[in-house]
C-alpha cells in the first residue's frame, strides 16, 4: 500500500504518547486534533468544490469550538487537581494544554491559507466576499439601508470604560471590540458590540453587477455603519476588531430521580451561558491597549487559551454560505433511494419485516422508512404499543409527530428521552414537555447512565399473541442527520432480537430489572465481556492456523483495555483492520506491539458515523452493528446496544460495505504511528475507489437486494 502526502496537519502527535505497562497509548485530545486536521485537509483539497470547502472550514471551526468547550474545559479542571491529575490521565494536563495550543495555532495558519484560496477560487467564479472598505457608493447605500432596517435595532453597545467588570459575554458569539477616537480631544473610548447572528444572517448578498455576485459579512455591515451607531458623540475614527469567548460547556449533573434531573439540567443550562472561559480568540491586529483592557475586565487567567486569529470568528456560519453561481461549486446531490424491500409497499412495512430482516444504509437510503413505519403503526388497530429512544431529534421531527399521533390514537407510547445529550438538553426538555402534554409516557433517561442506544420496539396483537418488531441502529432517529451521517438500521421481527430489545426498555422503565442477554451486547452489563471474549477467540483461531481477523469501524477508539486486547490479537497473528473517524489512542506500527495492525480514517462529504464489528470466527464470520464507540464511557457508563446480524445476505451487505470503505483511495488517510494523515493512494494499475460515492452506486444496482448480478452504472463524479 503506497501513500502520498497531500498536506500535513500541523500537529506533532508523537509527543503525546504515553505507556501504561509498556503499552503505547496516544493522548486522545491530540488525536482528536489530528482528526480535525483531516477536516481541514478537505477544506484545502482542490478536488473538493469550492463551496464545499467553505462548508468544511465551517465544520472545522464548529468542531474546534466544541473541543474547547468540552475537552479543554475538562483538562483545565484536571489542572486544579495538581499531581493527582497526571496519575489519573497518565500525563501532566498542563503539558497537554500547551501542545493543544501549539497545534491549534499551527492549524489556524493552515486555516487562513485555505480560506484565502477559497476566496480566490470564488472570485474566479465571479463570487466576491468583500469588506466594507471595498464597497462602492451604490453598495454603501444598500448596506446602510439594510443596516437601518434590519440590524441597528439589535445592537446594544457595551461601553467598556464605564464599567469595572464586563457582563458575561454570550458563549460562541462573535463581538466587535471598538476603539472610538474623538475629533477634538486626545485619548480613545472603547466599546463592545455583539454581532447579532442569532437574529440576522451572517451573510448579506448585494445586488449583482452583470455576472458578478457580491457577499458581505454582517461583521462588516456593522463596521460600515459604526458612525450611525455612535452618531452625536463626536467621534471621528472607528476601529473594530473581532473577539470571541468560549466557555466551559460541561453539565455537572448528579445521579438523581428524573424530576429532579429535569431541574438540574435546566439550572445547568443557565450556568452554561456564564461558564468559566476556556478560550479568548481575537483579531491578531487587535491593539494591545484593547487586548489588555478586555483581558482584565473579563477576568481571564493565565491558564486560559489566548489565541490570535484573523478578521472573522465563528466560521461555523460558513456551513450556511449562500448558494451562488453554478451547481458545480457544490457536490452533486446523491438523492436518498428507497430500500428495495420497502419500495412500493406503503402501509405494509410490518409485513415485510415479519418475512425478512432489512438493513437500511443511511444516507444512501431514505429515512422515510422509519417515519412511514411509525405512521403505519399509529393507525394500525392491532398495534398496542410503541417504545423508542430519543437522543437527538430533528428540529422539525416527524418522528416526534408520529409518536404523538400514535398516542392520540390510543397506543401506549413510551419515549426514553436522554436529558444529557450534549448541546441538545434544552431541545429535549421541550420535546419531553410536548410529548407528555400529548399523552406519551416520557422516561428521562436512567440515573447515572446516558441512554445512547438506538432502539424502537413495536408490539402488535396477531392471532391472540404478541408479535414484536424492532429497529436497532447505529444512529439517532433523526431525519436531519440521516441525510448527512452514514449509519445503519436493522428492521427485524426476529424474536431473538426483539425479546432482548424489550428487556432493554424494561430496564429503562424499572432500573432494578436486570436481564440476561444472549444475543445483544448491552452496556454496561455485558458489552466489555462479549467484546473481549470474541477478541480472545480470534487469538485462539490464529494459534490453530484458522482464518483469524478483526475488522472494526467506529468513530472513536480510546479504551485502554480494548487497545491492549487488540495489541495482543495483532501480536498473535490476527489480522486487525481498523476504520476510525476521529479519536484514536492506539498507536499502529510499533515493532513487536502493533506492526501488524492497519488503520485508516475517512473524511468526506458525509460524516462517517456507523459502528460495525466483524470477527473471522474461524471461517464463519460474525457481524455486529453498534450504537457504541470503543470508549470507556460507552462501554461502562452508558446504555448502549450492539446487535448481531444473523441474516447471511445482510452479512454480505455489511462485508461489501466495509470492503468499499477499506479499499478507499480517494478520501482515506492512513493512521500511522505519527498520525501524518497521508492520503492512501491506489497501487500501480489499480482504479481509484471512492467509498461513499461507490457505495451509492453499489446500492443503486438493479436487483442488488435479491443478489442477482447487475450491470454496474457509470461512475458518479462528485463535482458534476
Amino acid at each position: 500500500m503506497s501513500a502520498k502526502r497531500l498536506q500535513k496537519p500541523g500537529s506533532k502527535p508523537h509527543r503525546s504518547r504515553r505507556t501504561t505497562g509498556a503499552v503505547p497509548l496516544r493522548n486522545r485530545e491530540l488525536s482528536w486534533l489530528s482528526f480535525n486536521a483531516r477536516v481541514l485537509q478537505e477544506a484545502s483539497n482542490p478536488d473538493v468544490p469550492v463551496l464545499e470547502r467553505l462548508r468544511f472550514l465551517g465544520i472545522f471551526s464548529n468542531n474546534l469550538d466544541e473541543f474547547f468547550r468540552i475537552r479543554v474545559a475538562s483538562l483545565k479542571r484536571l489542572v486544579a487537581l495538581g499531581p493527582e491529575a497526571a496519575r489519573l490521565m497518565g500525563t501532566d494536563p498542563r503539558v497537554v494544554l500547551k501542545e493543544i495550543r501549539e497545534t491549534v495555532m499551527e492549524q489556524q495558519k493552515r486555516f487562513d491559507l485555505a480560506f484565502g484560496e477559497a476566496q480566490r477560487d470564488l472570485a474566479a467564479q465571479n463570487i466576491h466576499i468583500i469588506t466594507e472598505g471595498e464597497l462602492d457608493e451604490d453598495q454603501v447605500r444598500f448596506v446602510r439601508a439594510y443596516f437601518r432596517d434590519h440590524v441597528r435595532e439589535h445592537l446594544i453597545p457595551i461601553m467598556i470604560d464605564q464599567i469595572k467588570t464586563l457582563p458575561s459575554l454570550r458563549d460562541q458569539s462573535s463581538y466587535l471590540a471598538i476603539r472610538l477616537t474623538p475629533a477634538r480631544k486626545r485619548g480613545s473610548t472603547y466599546a463592545l458590540i455583539e454581532v447579532p447572528t442569532h437574529v440576522e444572517s451572517r451573510f448579506l448578498v448585494l445586488p449583482p453587477r452583470g455576472e458578478h455576485r457580491y457577499v458581505i459579512l454582517l461583521d462588516d455591515v456593522i463596521r460600515c455603519c459604526l458612525d450611525d451607531v455612535f452618531a452625536g458623540f463626536g467621534f471621528a475614527k472607528y476601529e473594530a476588531y473581532a473577539v470571541k469567548i468560549t466557555r466551559d460547556a460541561e453539565l455537572d449533573l448528579v445521579d438523581d430521580l428524573s424530576q429532579r434531573m429535569v431541574k438540574k439540567v435546566m439550572k445547568s443550562l443557565g450556568q452554561r451561558r456564564t461558564g468559566t472561559p476556556v478560550r479568548f480568540t481575537y483579531d491578531a491586529d487587535l491593539p494591545k491597549a484593547i487586548h489588555d483592557k478586555l483581558v482584565r475586565k473579563l477576568r481571564l487567567g493565565r491558564d486560559d487559551a489566548f489565541l490570535p486569529g484573523q478578521r472573522y470568528h465563528n466560521f461555523r456560519d460558513f456551513m450556511d454560505f449562500p448558494d451562488l453561481g453554478s451547481s458545480r461549486l457544490r457536490y452533486r446531490a446523491l438523492k436518498p433511494m428507497l430500500h428495495p424491500a420497502f419500495a412500493d409497499k406503503p402501509g405494509r412495512l410490518l409485513k415485510v419485516m415479519r418475512n425478512r430482516d432489512v438493513l437500511v444504509h443511511y444516507p444512501y437510503h431514505s429515512f422515510d422508512h422509519v417515519t412511514d413505519l411509525l405512521r403505519e403503526c399509529s393507525i394500525d388497530p392491532k398495534v398496542t404499543s410503541i417504545r423508542l429512544t430519543i437522543y437527538r431529534a430533528a428540529k422539525q421531527s416527524s418522528v416526534i409527530n408520529a409518536l404523538i399521533n400514535a398516542a392520540r390514537n390510543g397506543k401506549a407510547v413510551t419515549a426514553v428521552l436522554e436529558l444529557q445529550a450534549r448541546f441538545d438538553e434544552a431541545a429535549n426538555l421541550d420535546w419531553g414537555k410536548q410529548l407528555q402534554d400529548d399523552g406519551v409516557h416520557v422516561i428521562y433517561g436512567v440515573p447515572g447512565l446516558k441512554v445512547h442506544g438506538k432502539l424502537c420496539l413495536i408490539t402488535r396483537m396477531e392471532k391472540r399473541q404478541k408479535m414484536r418488531y424492532a429497529i436497532v441502529g447505529t444512529g439517532n432517529f433523526n431525519e436531519d442527520t440521516a441525510r448527512i451521517y452514514t449509519d445503519h438500521a436493522l428492521f427485524t421481527a426476529d424474536p431473538r432480537i426483539t425479546r432482548e430489545v424489550r428487556q432493554v426498555f424494561r430496564f429503562c422503565e424499572s432500573n432494578y430489572s436486570i436481564s440476561t442477554y444472549r444475543h445483544l451486547w448491552v452496556s454496561p452489563f455485558n458489552m466489555r465481556m462479549r467484546l473481549r471474549k470474541l477478541i480472545r477467540a480470534e487469538i485462539k483461531h490464529a494459534a490453530q492456523g484458522r482464518n483469524a481477523f478483526i475488522r472494526i469501524k467506529v468513530n472513536n477508539l480510546v479504551d485502554d483495555a480494548v487497545i491492549r486486547d487488540l495489541y495482543a490479537a495483532g501480536q498473535s497473528g490476527v489480522r486487525v483492520d481498523l476504520i476510525v473517524r476521529s479519536m484514536f489512542s492506539l498507536v499502529p506500527g510499533v515493532p513487536g506491539t502493533s506492526d501488524t495492525i492497519q488503520a485508516i480514517s475517512i473524511v468526506d462529504r458525509f460524516l462517517e458515523h456507523s459502528r460495525i464489528f466483524v470477527f473471522g470466527n474461524g471461517g464463519t464470520p460474525l457481524y455486529f452493528i453498534s450504537s457504541a464507540d470503543l470508549m470507556t464511557r460507552n462501554i461502562d457508563r452508558r446504555v448502549e446496544v450492539v446487535c448481531p446480524i444473523y441474516d447471511e445476505s445482510l452479512q454480505q451487505e455489511l462485508a461489501t460495505y466495509l470492503d468499499l470503505q477499506w479499499r478507499d483511495t480517494t478520501r482515506a488517510r492512513i493512521l500511522d504511528a505519527e498520525l501524518a494523515n497521508e492520503y492512501r493512494e491506489p497501487n500501480p494499475g489499480e482504479a481509484r475507489v471512492h467509498a461513499q460515492v461507490d457505495t451509492y452506486r453499489w446500492l443503486h444496482r438493479p436487483c442488488r437486494a435479491s443478489g442477482a448480478a447487475a450491470e454496474e452504472r457509470p461512475a458518479l463524479h462528485t463535482t458534476d
